[in-house]
């Protein structure tokens, strides 16, 4: 059986989460709230955050679905174009649960990506 790779980390600890809100630049779209802050070393790592205001479980694990999916998608990506790494913070918002993953994606890449490459 073949085993699969993270190329990313998860973020954990609420300790990282709070410095990474006040820390972190703000990229605010629609379908959600990314916040971003460099680090020195190791892997990008990512952080999903969905209150209660998405909806019942169903929604917000949906939510989280589709935006851990999209990450994964574009995380080559961002290795590819830049040397630094990276923490992300995605904080779903009420429309997420409704879009498609091909959207969220297209979100990240436009605003995301951008905010990276600047």
């Amino acid at each position: 059986m073949r085993e699969l790779k993270k190329r990313y980390v998860v973020i954990k600890k609420a300790r990282d989460f709070s410095y990474l809100f006040k820390k972190g630049e703000s990229v605010v779209t629609y379908g959600f709230v990314c916040y971003i802050r460099p680090r020195r070393a190791g892997k990008n790592r990512l952080g999903i955050v969905t209150g209660k205001k998405v909806g019942n479980a169903v929604k917000r694990n949906r939510a989280r679905r589709i935006i851990r999916e999209a990450f994964r998608l574009i995380d080559p990506i961002i290795r590819e174009s830049t040397q630094n790494r990276f923490d992300f913070v995605f904080v779903a918002r009420s429309k997420t649960p409704f879009l498609k993953m091909g959207q969220i994606l297209g979100l990240m890449k436009k605003s995301v990506l951008l905010k990276i490459l600047q």
